[in-house]
């Protein structure tokens, strides 16, 4: 999948498919790429996510853009999303760490090997919103729950984009663990550092993602 996105975004970036142009359609380019048509798919959501096309049921996919600027997940823009995350969970993995309840611990401490344990991506997809949801019950404050119920199909989509194209889950249930060992040593300062460097790692994927590495001599040219 991750061929046919580059192979796909490269040819919209270079101008082979313009904006306004619409995609080859799904047999077509099943055909011409010699794939199957659930890779297809995954890829064209991936180039949606990405905000380059979008699709029109009946219609097919259009390209809506040349580059890819910010990536959306369900309602929110990234950008927007890693904001508020930063803003919210690093703080909250402090409360956490001071108010957290043997329960919490233990509830936490199963989804985790449960996560470290699963090999597919959509029921690791659906523990990660878990365990997020975790970290803020055990802050002891219903408001930050809330603020991740709110969020938690744009992180679970994320999530699903990253572990696609970045290949993060294992390094993610690395993270995780951190996280999990600083509550449960009641350690404030290490619980914000270990979110802050999930969410920087998430943020450094992200990145790598939508904004590849250009030649060197590119970039000298920036």
């Amino acid at each position: 999948m991750e061929a046919v996105l580059a192979h796909l975004r490269a040819a919209i970036e270079r101008g082979e498919y313009a904006v306004g142009d619409r995609l080859p359609s799904e047999a077509e380019l099943c055909r011409t790429l010699e794939i199957s048509r659930p890779v297809l798919r995954e890829a064209l959501r991936a180039l949606q996510t990405m905000g380059l096309t979008v699709s029109k049921t009946g219609k097919g996919t259009f390209v809506v853009a040349s580059t890819v600027e910010d990536p959306t997940f369900g309602d929110y823009a990234a950008s927007d999303l890693l904001e508020v995350r930063r803003h919210v969970e690093i703080p909250v993995a402090g409360y956490a760490a001071r108010r957290r309840t043997p329960e919490n611990l233990d509830h936490l401490a199963h989804l985790l090997d449960r996560m470290e344990r699963e090999t597919d991506t959509t029921a690791w997809v659906a523990m990660d919103t878990l365990f997020h949801l975790a970290v803020a019950e055990a802050a002891q404050n219903p408001v930050f729950r809330r603020v991740i119920e709110e969020i938690r199909d744009a992180l679970a989509r994320q999530s699903a984009f990253l572990n696609e194209l970045g290949g993060r889950r294992e390094q993610s249930n690395r993270e995780h663990r951190a996280i999990v060992e600083a509550l449960i040593a009641g350690s404030e300062q290490d619980a914000t550092e270990a979110m802050a460097h999930h969410l920087h790692r998430v943020a450094t994927t992200l990145t790598d993602i939508v904004r590849p590495a250009r030649p060197a001599s590119r970039q000298a040219d920036a």
